[in-house]
């Protein structure tokens, strides 16, 4: 694959000279379209040692406006990093709608140096592979446009390379520390790197290979492709926002199982059983939690469900049990602006804990298939395809030693009608009562549905729901903190 940058293109500096004004002015108008879109570009450079990657992108940082850009030089993990999901790093790298993101480093370092050096085997490599695509198809799905430039130099041209620049104390700096041990491995590395480059140039972020032996020729070639590129996005977006018309009727549903009215919502426990395994839950919860370091562990709950379905309550008991240091409550509402501008997976993934941590959801990254589906605030498209994004996503979670725990609390519209009445009249109650609760209830079938789909569809082996029958508050809330008792247990 890497052959056909091999064929010793070069470009004299006269021309580079003559063609790079245009170049610029083109990259900094196109940046001015991007900064009025719903984009967020990133560029990924990455390439040989001594091919020259810092200087392409110090020349994209000088070419271009620089406020516009947010430049990531990723480098081994930090222990905060080391402590999450591997992709954890990446997603808070991501820049915000309007803005580009450069990458020097990135989600291909550590697979393709842990092949090279032979610590990955090819299953695991493969795997790390395709978990590349899936991050970057999300990426592009959400309006990150994801360029891709792999400088590439020959074994000989890259010997005299690295020779040349350890000889000159002014460059040397250029090299990485890792640049010769790196060139010992030359062949492993690039048997590694064209299998990633081949597997992961896709249609919708395929890779530009680049011959990188002449500065001239790699300066230009990259830049214009990056003109190109950025152009064709920006087009892209304007025809898209054109021809978005009114969405269409939903089309009838084949009927499923309706999972949720199997549930016998009559399940009651009395006051005396509700305090007597209460406290044994809670005091194994509170014993298991502090274990989570030692066994590099972190545990995740999420908490779904209709209003007033007792999603609080069940928290409160959680917590009760846990040191107020070792936990962190997110309650999920309409994203702020920063959220928007941002893929919607981003705001779930800053918040994910390290560690000995506990992290809860009060409503989650389900909201894109529930409220956004129902509510029309996302597209058919974009809800259909987060049923496998959001495997995707708790597959990872599960990889990195992340306990996560689903509750759907389930409660009859009947109760659910109660409760509200209770909350109207009730002071101290009113504030959890709004306009919008009565209207969502108007859509309860519709929202049910959604609630079914995204069950069948999201529960899987590795992070099945827990369907918890929620009328009686008793019965519910002993549920769930014996589930996260058993959960915490299986893991030690």
């Amino acid at each position: 694959m890497f052959e056909t940058a091999e064929v010793g293109n070069k470009l004299d500096k006269d021309t580079f000279k003559k063609e790079a004004p245009a170049v610029r002015a083109a990259l900094l108008a196109v940046q001015r379209r991007i900064a009025t879109s719903d984009l967020a570009p990133i560029i990924v450079i990455a390439g040989a040692e001594g091919a020259g990657k810092g200087e392409t992108m110090a020349l994209l940082l000088e070419w271009m406006d620089a406020r516009g850009v947010e430049t990531n030089v990723l480098w081994k993990p930090s222990d905060e990093e080391r402590e999450r999901p591997e992709y954890w790093r990446y997603w808070r790298a991501l820049p915000p709608r309007g803005k580009l993101g450069i990458f020097f480093g990135s989600w291909y370092t550590a697979p393709i140096v842990e092949r090279a050096f032979g610590r990955m085997k090819k299953a695991h490599f493969e795997r790390a592979l395709r978990r590349i695509r899936d991050f970057e198809r999300l990426l592009t799905h959400e309006g990150v446009p994801v360029l891709k430039y792999w400088l590439h130099l020959g074994k000989a041209i890259e010997k005299k390379r690295i020779a040349q620049l350890s000889a000159d104390p002014r460059a040397r700096w250029r090299l990485s520390g890792n640049a010769r041990r790196y060139f010992k491995r030359y062949d492993a590395f690039r048997r590694a790197s064209e299998d990633a480059v081949r597997v992961t140039s896709t249609g919708f972020a395929p890779w530009t290979v680049v011959e990188a032996a002449d500065d001239e020729y790699r300066n230009l070639t990259v830049t214009t492709s990056v003109l190109q590129a950025l152009r064709e996005a920006a087009d892209e977006a304007d025809a898209r926002g054109k021809s978005r018309a009114a969405p269409r009727p939903a089309l009838p549903q084949p009927k499923r199982v309706n999972v949720l009215r199997r549930l016998d919502l009559s399940q009651t426990m009395s006051h005396k059983a509700y305090d007597s395994r209460l406290a044994d839950a809670q005091a194994d919860v509170g014993r298991l939690t502090r274990k989570l370091a030692k066994a590099k562990r972190s545990l995740l709950l999420v908490f779904e469900g209709p209003d007033a379905a007792g999603k609080g309550g069940a928290i409160r008991r959680v917590t009760r049990a846990m040191s107020p240091y070792a936990y962190r409550v997110i309650a999920i509402a309409a994203p702020t602006d920063e959220e928007q501008a941002h893929p919607y997976l981003w705001r779930f993934w800053r918040h994910l804990p390290r560690r000995g941590r506990v992290t809860i959801y009060d409503r989650s990254w389900y909201g894109r298939v529930l409220v956004e589906r129902v509510e029309g605030f996302a597209l058919p498209a974009q809800w259909r395809r987060a049923y496998t994004e959001i495997n995707d996503f708790e597959e990872q979670l599960d990889d990195a030693g992340t306990i996560l725990c689903k509750f759907w609390l389930a409660i009859s519209a009947k109760e659910q009608l109660r409760r509200f009445k209770d909350r109207q009249t009730t002071p101290y109650k009113q504030y959890k009562i709004t306009e919008d609760d009565w209207r969502n209830r108007k859509k309860w079938d519709a929202y049910e549905a959604a609630a079914c789909d995204m069950i069948e569809r999201t529960s899987t082996g590795r992070s099945p729901w827990v369907l918890v029958e929620a009328d009686d508050k008793y019965w519910a809330r002993v549920k769930v903190v014996e589930r996260v008792r058993d959960a915490l247990a299986a893991a030690q």
